[in-house]
C-alpha cells in the first residue's frame, strides 16, 4: 500500500512543521483557558533537581528483572521536559528556557536511549547489561526521544540560539547519530522482512524516525531514504491486519500502533500530500481507526483481551484527527466526547511531546464540538475471532480467534461482560511488565493463563500458547434482536488436557439477556472459571454479585470461590484490592450460566 505510492513522491518535499513555535503568541494565546492553566500549572509544579539515570540502575534489569528503578526516572525527565515546554509556550518570556535547556542537555549527555529490557540488535536476543554509545540501538523509547528533542528544538529554535547555537547544533547532532543514522544505516526487527510478524513497535519506531526527519533540516536524500524505508516498515505492519481493522494486541496498544500509523501517515500526507493523502481513503485505514470505540464500554472502561489494562484512558486529539482523516465521524464525535469527559485532557503523563501538541492546537475545535457520544453497532472482527455486542444494560465481548497473538494470554474463548458500566465478568488484564513478561517463562504469570479467564480446565490442565491452539468451528449472527458466536474450543488445549468437544455458545437476546453454554466431552474432569471483581455469594444454582445481579448456573457442581490479592501496581489501577475466582465442576456433559 506505501510503497505503490512512492512512485507519486514529488522533487522536493513540503515543509512540516510539528506545532506552533513558541514564538507565534497568538496561536498560544488562543488556548481555552482552562486549558492553558493546567499547562502552566504543571511546568510550575515541575520538581527543582532533574531525576538522577545511574548504571546501577540500568544493570538491575539484566540482574534481576527490575524495570522500574531506570524507567521511572528516565519517564520523569521526558514529561518534564515536555511540562516545561509548553510552560514556556503559553508563558512565551523565557522564565523557563534555562530549565528546558538544563532538560535536553541531560538526556542529550544519556549513554544510551534505549531503554534496558531492549537494549538489543537482535530480535528476541539476550539483552545487553549496559548500552554501548559506539553503536546506538533505535528501540521504541531512542526512536520517541529522538522525536521528542527535535520537536522541542523546532519549537524553541530561535530562543535557542539566542542563548548560544551550541545547543541546537548539540540536539541535531544527537538525533541525527542516535536516531537517523542507525536508522539507515542498520536493520532492527521492527522494520519488518518478509513474513516476519510485525507488531505496535513498527509503527510506533517509524512515526517518531519521521517526525525527527521532518521536523528538523536534514537534507533533502536523507529525508527521501527515510521516507522509502518508512513506506516499506508501514507496509510490513499492515500485512498482519485483517481487513477487519482488529488490533490482535488489545486495546492500550491500538494507541501505540493504530494511532502511530495514523501520524506517520500523516507526516507523510503532509510532505508528500498526491503521493500519500489518498491512503486516508482506503477502508482497511478507517477501519482499523474505528477500532477503538468498537472496544468502549464506559468512562476509560475497555474491552481489554492481550496485555491491556481494563482501565486503558481516555480518547483525545489523536483519535479525533484520525477520525477526521478517514472521514469517521463515528470516531471524531466518539473522541470529542471523551476528551470532555476526561479528568486530565492535556495527558500531562504522555511523553511524546508532539502529541501534546497535537492535544493543544486541537483543544479548542474539541471543546466546541457538539455531537453527542455515538453508540457502535454490535460488531465480529474475524481477524481476532471477536465479537462484541450491546443493549442499554450489557456490553458483552466474546474473543475465539487463537493464542498466537502479539501481546498474547491463552484466553481463547473468554468472555467479558459489563453491566451498567461495571465490571460483571472480568479479564484480569496483565502485571506490571518485567524480564518474564516476555520471556520462555511469560505462562508463569498467573494473569497469561486461562484459568484465570472465563474457560475450563481439564483435570487441572489449561490452554497452550501459539498459533495452531486455536477455536474450531466459529460461527457468528448478528441482528438487532440477538448477538450469538459458537465454537469448539478444544484445539486451544494441548492433548494432554483429553478434550474431545468442547462447544461453547454464547447468544445475547437483547430483551433478555445472556446465556451461555458449554457442552462438554473429555477425558478428564472439567472446572469452569469465573473472574469477578465483587466478593460473589454462593447458593446451589446461583452466584450472586451484589448491587449487580446474578447468574443462574445450571449443570453444575457447588462452586468454589479463591479471593486473589492485588498488589500490583498496573492492576491496582483498574481493580479493588482482591478479586475472585469463581471455580464450578461440571456436574453434567452440558453447564449453562443465564444472566438477565
Amino acid at each position: 500500500m506505501f510503497r505503490e505510492r512512492l512512485q507519486a513522491l514529488p522533487d522536493a518535499f513540503e515543509p512540516f512543521s510539528p506545532g506552533w513555535p513558541a514564538a507565534d503568541r497568538d496561536k498560544w494565546s488562543s488556548l481555552p483557558e482552562e486549558y492553558a492553566a493546567r499547562l502552566t500549572k504543571a511546568a510550575e509544579n515541575c520538581p527543582a533537581a532533574w531525576p538522577a539515570l545511574s548504571a546501577n540502575a540500568y544493570l538491575a534489569f539484566s540482574r534481576n528483572g527490575d524495570r522500574i528503578g531506570y524507567e521511572t526516572p528516565y519517564m520523569q525527565r521526558r514529561r518534564m521536559l515536555n511540562a516545561l515546554a509548553l510552560g514556556e509556550c503559553i508563558a512565551g518570556d523565557g522564565r523557563y528556557l534555562d530549565r528546558i535547556i538544563d532538560g535536553a542537555m541531560l538526556i542529550a549527555e544519556e549513554s544510551g536511549w534505549q531503554l534496558p529490557a531492549h537494549n538489543v540488535y537482535i530480535r528476541d536476543a539476550k539483552v545487553l547489561p549496559l548500552p554501548d554509545p559506539r553503536r546506538p540501538v533505535v528501540d521504541l523509547f531512542a526512536a520517541e526521544t529522538g522525536a521528542e528533542l527535535a520537536v522541542l528544538t523546532s519549537l524553541f529554535e530561535a530562543e535557542l540560539n539566542a542563548v548560544t547555537p551550541m545547543i541546537v547544533a548539540r540536539l541535531d547532532c544527537e538525533v541525527s547519530r542516535r536516531v537517523i543514522r542507525p536508522y539507515l544505516e542498520e536493520h532492527f526487527w521492527w522494520m519488518g522482512r518478509g513474513e516476519e510478524p510485525m507488531n505496535n513497535w513498527t509503527a510506533w519506531c517509524t512515526q517518531n524516525v519521521l517526525l525527527a526527519a521532518f521536523s528538523r533540516p536534514f537534507d533533502h536524500q536523507t529525508r527521501l531514504s527515510v521516507v522509502q524505508k518508512a513506506a516499506a516498515s508501514l507496509d510490513f505492519f499492515l500485512k498482519d491486519y485483517g481487513d477487519d481493522g482488529a488490533c490482535e494486541e488489545g486495546v492500550l496498544y491500538y494507541r501505540h500502533a493504530g494511532l502511530c500509523l495514523f501520524n506517520a501517515l500523516n507526516i507523510l500526507a503532509t510532505v508528500a500530500p498526491d503521493a500519500f493523502a489518498p491512503l486516508f481513503r482506503e477502508q482497511k485505514i478507517r477501519n482499523m481507526a474505528e477500532f477503538i470505540a468498537s472496544m468502549h464500554v464506559g468512562d476509560d472502561r475497555y474491552f481489554n483481551f492481550a496485555d491491556s489494562s481494563a482501565r486503558a484512558g481516555f480518547c483525545g486529539a489523536r483519535e479525533y484527527l484520525f477520525g477526521k482523516a478517514v472521514g469517521s465521524t463515528l470516531l471524531a464525535d466518539f473522541a470529542a466526547a471523551d476528551w470532555k469527559a476526561s479528568p486530565e485532557p492535556d495527558a500531562p503523563e504522555e511523553i511524546n511531546l508532539f502529541y501534546r501538541l497535537q492535544g493543544a492546537m486541537t483543544a479548542s475545535e474539541l471543546a466546541a464540538h457538539q455531537a453527542p457520544r455515538p453508540t457502535p453497532e454490535d460488531c465480529f472482527f474475524p481477524s481476532i475471532g471477536l465479537m462484541v455486542a450491546r443493549n442499554e444494560r450489557y456490553a458483552l465481548a466474546v474473543k475465539a480467534g487463537d493464542n498466537g497473538d502479539s501481546h498474547n494470554h491463552n484466553d481463547t474463548g473468554s468472555f467479558t461482560l459489563y453491566k451498567d458500566g461495571k465490571p460483571f465478568l472480568i479479564d484480569v488484564g496483565v502485571e506490571t511488565y518485567t524480564a518474564r513478561t516476555f520471556s520462555p517463562r511469560r505462562y508463569e504469570i498467573w494473569t497469561m493463563q486461562s484459568a484465570y479467564h472465563n474457560l475450563p480446565s481439564f483435570g487441572g490442565v489449561m490452554q497452550q500458547d501459539g498459533e495452531t491452539f486455536a477455536a474450531r468451528d466459529v460461527r457468528v449472527s448478528l441482528s438487532n434482536e440477538a448477538a450469538r458466536i459458537s465454537m469448539d474450543l478444544a484445539g486451544a488445549y494441548p492433548r494432554e488436557a483429553g478434550v474431545k468437544t468442547y462447544c461453547r455458545t454464547v447468544t445475547f437476546t437483547k430483551d433478555r439477556g445472556i446465556d451461555i453454554t458449554d457442552i462438554c466431552d473429555a477425558e478428564k474432569p472439567a472446572t469452569l472459571s469465573l473472574m469477578v471483581a465483587i466478593k460473589p455469594e454462593l447458593v446451589e444454582g446461583r452466584i450472586t454479585l451484589a448491587g449487580l445481579g446474578e447468574i443462574a448456573v445450571e449443570g453444575g457442581g457447588m462452586p468454589e470461590v479463591e479471593a486473589i490479592a492485588i498488589t500490583d501496581q498496573r492492576l491496582r489501577a483498574a481493580w479493588p484490592d482482591t478479586l475472585y475466582r469463581i471455580q464450578i465442576p461440571l456436574g453434567a456433559k452440558t453447564l449453562r450460566l443465564l444472566i438477565n
